[in-house]
């Protein structure tokens, strides 16, 4: 694609541990997908405290950097830290597309037979992660970390007007997409491998509304999805823009549902066809 590079940090020679039930050696348990945007004081730091984490795991793992056309020194960083964290891969696209993009980038990369996405600031502890891998081997196809159940411990509230924005969005997204879900836009979301490919393959929002759209399409394709209450921090320097994004957030929901109305109303069309087919050919059947 035009105006897009995409490199790769390759794994280097590591030993991991090999305790997990059922797993083939060499198997890529867990898949976590970071996307970066002018992260370099922050990605380094959450680099670490995600291997730290994994290091004492049974299983294996792959941290996925995607840079989105970050300005800074961000890619360069990774790459230097790869050195000493195998397991880390960077990709990159030259220009910056948007959290969503990136996300589905990672997500579609991913070798893991679980994936999650966490955001670069870690507002949401990777320790929290046992929290939702419980849901998925409980059977849900997808878990999601949530700041809006009663037993959410929320460490560093946002201000109030980011949570404003917050509630009114995922008044939105109830009343036009998900109405049993109360926090979609919590950067922290674990999926089933075959899954997140399913969803994310068919995913068409490339900004912050991405993830009501994987969700929707999860409820309509009949995937079970678990809210699950975790600890959460603000960070300061959150790359959501106050003035800009709630509106192009909104706009994207309304795009989310008007395909979802487009999609229903063909298949609805090409039904009716195929009955009229149906009848036609038993009535020419019947003259014969």
């Amino acid at each position: 694609m035009a105006g897009e590079k995409v490199s790769f940090v390759a794994f280097r020679g590591i030993t991991y541990k090999e305790k997990g039930v059922g797993q083939m050696k060499g198997d890529i348990y867990l898949s976590v997908v970071i996307p970066a945007y002018n992260e370099e004081e922050r990605i380094g730091r959450t680099l670490r405290k995600i291997d730290e984490y994994f290091s004492k795991q049974d299983y294996l793992y792959e941290i996925v950097v995607v840079d989105d056309g970050s300005t800074d020194g961000t890619s360069a960083l990774v790459r230097k830290i790869a050195q000493e964290i195998p397991c880390i891969r960077l990709l990159e696209h030259g220009i910056n597309r948007g959290k969503g993009y990136s996300v589905r980038k990672g997500v579609l990369s991913s070798r893991g037979q679980l994936i999650i996405f966490s955001d670069a600031d870690l507002s949401t502890p990777i320790e929290e992660l046992d929290r939702l891998k419980m849901w998925i081997e409980r059977g849900y196809n997808i878990a999601i970390g949530s700041r809006a159940l009663p037993e959410s411990e929320i460490v560093l509230p946002q201000p109030w007007y980011r949570q404003r924005m917050g509630k009114v969005f995922n008044g939105f997204v109830r009343l036009l997409a998900i109405p049993e879900i109360k926090d979609t836009q919590c950067g922290f979301k674990l999926f089933r491998g075959e899954v997140a490919k399913f969803l994310f393959q068919r995913q068409t929002i490339d900004g912050f509304g991405f993830d009501a759209e994987i969700l929707f399409i999860a409820r309509k394709s009949g995937y079970t999805v678990r809210e699950v209450p975790v600890r959460w921090i603000n960070s300061p320097n959150s790359r959501v823009h106050i003035l800009k994004d709630p509106f192009l957030m909104l706009r994207d929901l309304v795009i989310v549902r008007m395909n979802y109305i487009i999609e229903a109303a063909g298949e609805r069309l090409m039904a009716l066809r195929a009955t009229r087919g149906k009848g036609h050919g038993a009535r020419v059947k019947a003259q014969s």
